[in-house]
């Protein structure tokens, strides 16, 4: 329980351009859940689309009073992408109620909140609805792809001294958001916290590639060649878990799941601008033979050669197993009945 002297930090989330998933992902939140998480920590809501009852009047008089110097505004979430168009106008979307552009708003917010917290790729950079021609404009709160700059500015920083905090992932994990609420909660949270695409550390130094159930395969480049194969998905299907900054595979969603282990390739969807990598999410794009996405900190001579040397030494136990949907040779065990 929060402390009997310390005021509450108050949290208003609003949503933009997005599909509503990284909510709908955090609400997931487990261990404990959502709202006695919070409620230990001493964050009390204001208002989020999803669980708040208020609504119109009610809802803007509480941004007018929170803008106006009213009432205290904490934590500032975003959830979606801050929708400019059309020309630099936010007339796209406009705040229900008061015909002005919710960009507006979020600027006005973002200069009274203690902190800024955009949750999702869309909000850090942009994401899907960033995607193909972009005709609505969108971008990150301080990022528009892999360009400083978005809705506030690459020089943008909270009364803390942090820029904005990209909790990035299409959805996010829901630990993710509450752990990097916890940190801001308890004033742990620094600039050295974050890596360089504003990314809390506590996520985004780790890589998919661990704790891959695949990685056996991966060891021996025991490829899978389609959908259902057991085999490393790197070769010809398009993973990026050995470059992608997360730790899907040992912070599971819901205890037990990840993209890799629901048999489909990591798209490295923290990164900004994963939304157009230039070929299709499922293939391996290469160059002689050679897949241009190679692991991360290892130079393609190296890579080639353990490749080489891997694929030779290659268990048939795992070149069967790899193209195949379930085990089809178990492991062997040696003579005298010991493993």
């Amino acid at each position: 329980m929060p402390e009997p002297d310390r005021q509450p930090l108050n949290l208003l989330w609003l949503q933009s351009g997005g599909c509503g998933g990284c909510t709908l992902s955090l609400l997931c939140a487990e261990g404990p859940d959502l709202f006695t998480l919070l409620e230990g920590a001493g964050i009390h809501i204001l208002w989020h689309p999803s669980i708040s009852e208020a609504s119109g009047t009610e809802f803007i008089e509480l941004l007018e009073r929170i803008i106006e110097g009213d009432l205290q505004l904490d934590l500032l979430c975003l959830e979606g992408s801050v929708v400019r168009g059309p020309n630099g106008s936010g007339l796209f979307h406009r705040l229900a109620g008061t015909g002005e552009p919710m960009m507006k708003w979020v600027e006005r917010l973002a200069a009274v909140a203690g902190h800024v917290v955009a949750v999702g790729s869309c909000a850090a950079y942009g994401g899907i609805t960033a995607a193909g021609g972009n005709p609505s404009e969108s971008c990150g709160l301080q990022y528009d792809e892999t360009v400083d700059g978005g809705l506030l500015g690459g020089e943008f920083s909270d009364k803390q001294g942090l820029p904005v905090i990209n909790i990035a992932g299409c959805p996010v994990h829901p630990n993710w958001v509450t752990e990097t609420l916890l940190q801001l909660a308890a004033g742990e949270l620094q600039r050295e916290h974050l890596d360089e695409w504003g990314r809390p550390r506590s996520y985004a130094d780790h890589l998919v590639h661990h704790g891959c159930t695949r990685n056996e395969f991966y060891e021996y480049k025991a490829s899978a060649e389609k959908p259902s194969d057991l085999g490393c998905m790197m070769e010809h299907m398009g993973c990026l878990g050995t470059q992608a900054h997360a730790d899907c595979n040992t912070r599971l969603w819901n205890g037990e799941g990840s993209c890799l282990r629901g048999g489909y390739a990591c798209i490295n969807c923290t990164a900004p601008g994963f939304e157009e990598p230039g070929h299709p999410f499922t293939e391996t794009p290469k160059i002689a033979g050679i897949p241009v996405g190679l692991p991360t900190d290892m130079p393609k001579a190296w890579f080639v050669a353990l490749a080489s040397l891997s694929k030779a030494a290659t268990p048939n136990r795992l070149k069967e197993n790899a193209v195949a949907d379930h085990i089809r040779v178990p492991p062997r065990r040696r003579p005298g009945g010991k493993s």
